[in-house]
């Protein structure tokens, strides 16, 4: 685990933020030449996903907070430490899909045609931030797994980046890339919490992740299958 990057005089950097940065600041680049491809404003896809990472951020942090909410009643200072991780996925992305959702209304950008523009790179951003949890030492696989769990996520996400990116470049119908990445996801993210050591079980066997995971699969599939006998 290497937490602290280095330290410039009273100052830390931290591999977490640093590699959340690098997620930012990479995806983002990539999608506004995807944008100028699809006639879209880059402009517009760069204020979209910089306020969306925001309230994503925000999202993610009051969801693990809610989730490990013992912990933080017993040091609430911790609650404003985000160099130490604790972001959730599911949070994140209520967070952002909320401002998403209100953005593209006031600009009069279709949902699901931007959608579709920006989830290859979210899946892209996911797997360099999970590097960033590697790093950092959470979201941590079982004692006995060689290989860390992070990095089995880093890699899973990878390939869907790679899957979304040529069916983006393929002819889709709207919602059909966003959607593709929730089902890929959601069955990256139910396969690694079985590896996964941080979060204990609920019901059946599974976490809370594994549920929600469940639930934006089932989501994911059935959209799917509309978006696929939808007639135009």
């Amino acid at each position: 685990m290497h937490p602290i990057i280095c330290k410039l005089g009273p100052f830390s950097i931290y591999s977490y933020g640093l590699m959340l940065a690098i997620a930012f600041l990479l995806s983002v680049s990539l999608a506004k030449v995807q944008a100028k491809k699809e006639q879209i404003d880059p402009e517009v896809i760069f204020n979209l996903s910089f306020f969306s990472f925001l309230c994503g951020i925000i999202g993610a942090r009051i969801f693990y907070i809610v989730e490990n909410i013992g912990y933080y009643l017993g040091e609430p200072l911790e609650i404003f430490m985000l160099q130490h991780g604790g972001l959730s996925w599911f949070g994140g992305l209520i967070g952002g899909f909320i401002f998403w959702t209100a953005y593209l209304k006031k600009k009069r950008l279709p949902l699901y045609k931007t959608l579709d523009l920006i989830a290859p790179f979210l899946a892209l951003a996911q797997a360099i931030g999970r590097i960033g949890c590697l790093l950092n030492g959470c979201c941590f696989g079982k004692p006995y797994l060689l290989i860390p769990a992070q990095l089995l996520s880093s890699l899973a996400l990878l390939v869907i980046f790679i899957i979304l990116r040529l069916l983006q470049e393929r002819p889709h119908r709207g919602g059909e890339v966003f959607f593709t990445y929730l089902l890929l996801y959601s069955l990256k993210r139910l396969s690694i919490e079985f590896y996964r050591a941080d979060n204990p079980p609920v019901i059946y066997g599974l976490n809370l992740f594994q549920l929600l995971s469940l639930l934006a699969l089932f989501l994911g599939l059935v959209k799917l299958i509309l978006i696929k006998r939808k007639k135009y």
